[in-house]
Protein backbone atom coordinates (compact mmCIF):
# COMPACT_ATOMS: atom_id res chain seq x y z
CA UNK A 1 0.00 0.00 0.00
CA UNK A 2 1.65 3.50 -1.22
CA UNK A 3 1.97 5.81 1.80
CA UNK A 4 -0.90 9.02 2.01
CA UNK A 5 -0.09 12.00 0.08
CA UNK A 6 -1.13 15.19 -0.22
CA UNK A 7 -2.08 16.36 -3.54
CA UNK A 8 -1.64 20.02 -4.77
CA UNK A 9 -3.55 21.35 -8.25
CA UNK A 10 -3.23 24.40 -10.36
CA UNK A 11 -6.63 25.10 -11.53
CA UNK A 12 -6.49 26.98 -15.05
CA UNK A 13 -4.89 24.04 -17.56
CA UNK A 14 -4.37 21.49 -15.15
CA UNK A 15 -8.06 21.09 -13.48
CA UNK A 16 -9.79 22.96 -15.72
CA UNK A 17 -9.61 22.96 -19.53
CA UNK A 18 -8.76 26.29 -21.40
CA UNK A 19 -10.83 24.90 -23.82
CA UNK A 20 -14.21 23.69 -22.25
CA UNK A 21 -13.79 25.65 -18.79
CA UNK A 22 -15.00 22.61 -17.44
CA UNK A 23 -13.47 20.00 -14.98
CA UNK A 24 -13.08 16.95 -17.54
CA UNK A 25 -15.02 13.69 -16.07
CA UNK A 26 -12.20 11.53 -16.12
CA UNK A 27 -10.23 14.05 -13.13
CA UNK A 28 -13.56 14.37 -11.32
CA UNK A 29 -13.44 10.63 -10.97
CA UNK A 30 -9.72 10.61 -10.04
CA UNK A 31 -10.04 12.98 -7.45
CA UNK A 32 -12.82 11.13 -6.15
CA UNK A 33 -10.60 8.12 -6.02
CA UNK A 34 -7.55 9.60 -4.56
CA UNK A 35 -9.88 11.06 -1.69
CA UNK A 36 -11.56 7.71 -0.76
CA UNK A 37 -8.40 6.28 -1.00
CA UNK A 38 -7.39 8.61 1.68
CA UNK A 39 -4.87 11.10 0.25
CA UNK A 40 -5.77 14.92 0.71
CA UNK A 41 -7.22 17.26 -1.50
CA UNK A 42 -5.47 20.82 -2.06
CA UNK A 43 -6.11 23.87 -4.65
CA UNK A 44 -2.98 25.93 -5.60
CA UNK A 45 -4.09 28.51 -7.60
CA UNK A 46 -3.39 32.40 -8.98
CA UNK A 47 -6.94 33.02 -8.41
CA UNK A 48 -8.31 34.97 -5.11
CA UNK A 49 -10.99 33.46 -3.30
CA UNK A 50 -13.69 35.74 -4.98
CA UNK A 51 -12.79 34.18 -8.68
CA UNK A 52 -12.22 30.43 -7.72
CA UNK A 53 -15.60 29.67 -9.23
CA UNK A 54 -14.98 26.84 -11.73
CA UNK A 55 -14.69 23.75 -8.94
CA UNK A 56 -18.12 23.44 -8.36
CA UNK A 57 -17.76 19.54 -9.10
CA UNK A 58 -14.94 18.70 -6.63
CA UNK A 59 -15.36 21.43 -4.26
CA UNK A 60 -16.73 18.70 -1.56
CA UNK A 61 -13.38 17.21 -1.82
CA UNK A 62 -11.22 19.62 -1.61
CA UNK A 63 -9.18 19.84 2.30
CA UNK A 64 -7.71 23.97 1.89
CA UNK A 65 -6.77 26.19 -0.53
CA UNK A 66 -3.14 28.23 -1.52
CA UNK A 67 -4.64 30.94 -2.98
CA UNK A 68 -3.15 33.93 -5.13
CA UNK A 69 0.24 32.14 -5.62
CA UNK A 70 0.80 31.63 -1.61
CA UNK A 71 0.09 34.79 0.11
CA UNK A 72 -3.93 33.68 0.94
CA UNK A 73 -3.37 30.00 1.98
CA UNK A 74 -6.84 28.71 4.39
CA UNK A 75 -8.37 25.91 6.15
CA UNK A 76 -12.14 26.23 6.26
CA UNK A 77 -12.51 29.44 7.98
CA UNK A 78 -8.84 29.24 9.42
CA UNK A 79 -5.90 31.18 7.70
CA UNK A 80 -2.41 29.66 7.24
CA UNK A 81 -0.80 32.24 5.49
CA UNK A 82 -1.21 35.44 5.04
CA UNK A 83 1.25 37.40 3.51
CA UNK A 84 0.69 41.15 1.84
CA UNK A 85 2.58 43.02 -0.49
CA UNK A 86 4.41 46.67 1.31
CA UNK A 87 1.88 49.05 0.69
CA UNK A 88 3.83 51.99 -0.40
CA UNK A 89 4.88 49.51 -3.73
CA UNK A 90 1.20 48.32 -4.26
CA UNK A 91 0.51 52.11 -4.29
CA UNK A 92 3.21 52.30 -7.00
CA UNK A 93 1.83 49.58 -9.27
CA UNK A 94 -1.26 51.43 -9.26
CA UNK A 95 -0.31 54.51 -9.86
CA UNK A 96 1.72 53.01 -12.73
CA UNK A 97 -1.35 51.89 -14.34
CA UNK A 98 -3.45 54.70 -14.34
CA UNK A 99 -0.10 56.82 -15.90
CA UNK A 100 0.58 53.89 -18.25
CA UNK A 101 -2.78 53.36 -18.55
CA UNK A 102 -2.75 49.55 -18.74
CA UNK A 103 -4.91 46.82 -17.08
CA UNK A 104 -4.45 45.65 -13.40
CA UNK A 105 -6.68 43.70 -10.72
CA UNK A 106 -5.82 44.35 -7.52
CA UNK A 107 -6.14 41.85 -4.87
CA UNK A 108 -7.15 42.84 -0.75
CA UNK A 109 -7.96 40.98 1.67
CA UNK A 110 -11.59 41.05 1.32
CA UNK A 111 -12.13 42.76 -2.20
CA UNK A 112 -10.58 43.12 -5.06
CA UNK A 113 -10.56 46.34 -7.51
CA UNK A 114 -9.99 46.13 -11.21
CA UNK A 115 -8.96 48.93 -13.33
CA UNK A 116 -9.49 47.81 -17.40
CA UNK A 117 -8.97 51.63 -19.44
CA UNK A 118 -8.13 49.25 -23.09
CA UNK A 119 -10.60 46.11 -22.06
CA UNK A 120 -7.89 43.71 -21.41
CA UNK A 121 -9.04 42.36 -18.28
CA UNK A 122 -13.04 42.02 -19.87
CA UNK A 123 -11.71 40.13 -22.74
CA UNK A 124 -9.41 37.63 -21.42
CA UNK A 125 -10.46 37.11 -18.43
CA UNK A 126 -14.22 36.88 -18.96
CA UNK A 127 -14.01 35.67 -22.81
CA UNK A 128 -11.07 33.10 -23.07
CA UNK A 129 -11.24 32.31 -18.88
CA UNK A 130 -14.27 32.31 -18.16
CA UNK A 131 -13.64 34.11 -15.11
CA UNK A 132 -17.00 35.09 -13.27
CA UNK A 133 -18.09 37.65 -10.18
CA UNK A 134 -14.89 40.32 -11.38
CA UNK A 135 -18.59 42.60 -11.00
CA UNK A 136 -18.41 42.29 -7.71
CA UNK A 137 -14.84 44.96 -7.99
CA UNK A 138 -15.03 47.66 -5.66
CA UNK A 139 -13.37 51.50 -6.35
CA UNK A 140 -9.66 50.86 -6.06
CA UNK A 141 -8.70 53.45 -3.21
CA UNK A 142 -11.09 51.20 -0.85
CA UNK A 143 -9.11 48.12 -1.93
CA UNK A 144 -5.71 50.00 -1.24
CA UNK A 145 -6.65 50.34 2.63
CA UNK A 146 -6.84 46.65 3.08
CA UNK A 147 -3.91 44.36 2.78
CA UNK A 148 -2.83 44.02 -0.71
CA UNK A 149 -2.34 40.12 -1.26
CA UNK A 150 -2.14 40.18 -5.27
CA UNK A 151 -1.44 42.53 -8.12
CA UNK A 152 -2.24 41.40 -11.94
CA UNK A 153 -0.91 43.99 -14.15
CA UNK A 154 -1.79 43.48 -17.89
CA UNK A 155 2.10 43.71 -19.84
CA UNK A 156 4.16 42.19 -21.75
CA UNK A 157 7.46 40.49 -20.17
CA UNK A 158 9.79 43.28 -20.81
CA UNK A 159 8.13 46.35 -19.01
CA UNK A 160 7.47 43.14 -16.31
CA UNK A 161 11.13 43.27 -15.16
CA UNK A 162 11.52 47.57 -14.86
CA UNK A 163 8.23 47.57 -13.17
CA UNK A 164 9.78 45.04 -10.35
CA UNK A 165 13.15 46.52 -10.48
CA UNK A 166 10.75 49.66 -8.55
CA UNK A 167 9.04 47.30 -5.82
CA UNK A 168 11.83 45.22 -4.39
CA UNK A 169 9.26 43.75 -1.84
CA UNK A 170 7.44 42.00 -4.80
CA UNK A 171 8.15 38.77 -7.18
CA UNK A 172 6.14 38.54 -10.40
CA UNK A 173 4.90 34.84 -11.28
CA UNK A 174 3.78 34.46 -15.07
CA UNK A 175 1.11 32.02 -16.31
CA UNK A 176 0.11 34.02 -19.10
CA UNK A 177 1.22 36.22 -22.15
CA UNK A 178 -0.56 38.67 -21.27
CA UNK A 179 -0.56 39.79 -17.79
CA UNK A 180 1.46 38.07 -14.91
CA UNK A 181 0.59 38.37 -10.59
CA UNK A 182 2.78 40.08 -8.54
CA UNK A 183 3.01 38.73 -4.96
CA UNK A 184 5.22 40.03 -1.90
CA UNK A 185 8.66 38.20 -1.90
CA UNK A 186 8.22 35.02 -0.06
CA UNK A 187 4.52 34.58 -1.49
CA UNK A 188 4.88 31.47 -4.11
CA UNK A 189 3.17 28.31 -4.15
CA UNK A 190 5.79 26.39 -3.67
CA UNK A 191 6.06 28.06 0.29
CA UNK A 192 2.53 27.66 0.27
CA UNK A 193 2.13 23.98 -0.27
CA UNK A 194 4.66 23.93 2.58
CA UNK A 195 2.74 25.43 4.98
CA UNK A 196 -0.06 23.95 4.32
CA UNK A 197 1.84 20.94 4.72
CA UNK A 198 3.50 22.24 8.06
CA UNK A 199 -0.01 22.94 9.00
CA UNK A 200 -1.69 19.76 8.45
CA UNK A 201 1.24 17.65 10.14
CA UNK A 202 2.21 16.06 6.64
CA UNK A 203 5.58 15.24 5.26
CA UNK A 204 6.65 17.11 2.63
CA UNK A 205 7.96 13.90 1.10
CA UNK A 206 4.44 12.73 0.50
CA UNK A 207 3.07 16.08 -2.14
CA UNK A 208 2.20 16.25 -5.11
CA UNK A 209 2.03 18.90 -7.33
CA UNK A 210 0.23 19.26 -10.94
CA UNK A 211 0.45 22.26 -12.66
CA UNK A 212 1.19 23.86 -15.79
CA UNK A 213 2.19 27.66 -15.89
CA UNK A 214 5.45 29.62 -15.05
CA UNK A 215 3.90 30.11 -11.40
CA UNK A 216 3.58 26.73 -10.91
CA UNK A 217 6.96 26.39 -10.89
CA UNK A 218 8.20 26.62 -7.25
CA UNK A 219 5.49 23.92 -6.37
CA UNK A 220 6.49 21.42 -9.06
CA UNK A 221 9.93 22.39 -7.51
CA UNK A 222 9.47 22.20 -4.00
CA UNK A 223 6.91 19.16 -3.66
CA UNK A 224 7.84 15.60 -3.23
CA UNK A 225 6.66 14.53 -6.83
CA UNK A 226 6.33 17.06 -9.46
CA UNK A 227 3.85 16.70 -12.44
CA UNK A 228 3.86 19.20 -15.25
CA UNK A 229 0.14 18.54 -17.32
CA UNK A 230 1.32 17.79 -21.05
CA UNK A 231 0.06 21.52 -22.00
CA UNK A 232 2.62 22.99 -19.83
CA UNK A 233 5.32 25.31 -20.60
CA UNK A 234 8.58 23.83 -22.06
CA UNK A 235 10.79 25.78 -18.70
CA UNK A 236 7.95 24.27 -16.51
CA UNK A 237 8.32 20.30 -18.08
CA UNK A 238 11.92 20.76 -17.79
CA UNK A 239 11.35 20.96 -13.56
CA UNK A 240 9.35 18.18 -13.49
CA UNK A 241 9.96 15.23 -12.12
CA UNK A 242 7.08 13.37 -14.54
CA UNK A 243 4.86 14.70 -17.32
CA UNK A 244 1.71 13.37 -17.90
CA UNK A 245 -0.88 14.14 -20.88
CA UNK A 246 -2.45 17.14 -21.14
CA UNK A 247 -5.79 18.16 -19.13
CA UNK A 248 -8.22 17.36 -21.97
CA UNK A 249 -6.53 13.96 -22.02
CA UNK A 250 -7.05 12.50 -18.91
CA UNK A 251 -3.74 14.12 -17.54
CA UNK A 252 -4.60 14.33 -14.10
CA UNK A 253 -5.93 10.22 -14.18
CA UNK A 254 -3.04 9.16 -16.03
CA UNK A 255 -0.77 10.71 -13.17
CA UNK A 256 -2.26 9.20 -10.25
CA UNK A 257 -2.47 5.87 -11.73
CA UNK A 258 1.03 5.79 -13.03
CA UNK A 259 1.81 6.63 -8.99
CA UNK A 260 -0.58 3.90 -7.83
CA UNK A 261 -2.65 6.77 -5.97
CA UNK A 262 -5.97 5.36 -7.52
Amino acid sequence: MSPHYALFFDIDGTLVSFKTHEIPLSTIQALTQAKANGHKIFIATGRPPIIITNLGAIEHLIDGYVTTNGALCFVGNEIVVCNAIPQEEAKLAVNDAKEKQYGIIVVGERNIAVLDPKGDVDFIFRQQLAVKNLNEAIPVEEVLEQRILQLTPFFNKDYEKELLGRIPGCISGRWHPAFTDITAQGADKGRGLLAMAAHEGLDPQYTMAFGDGGNDTTMIKTAGIGVAMGNAIDELKKEADYMTTSVDEEGIWNALQHFKLI
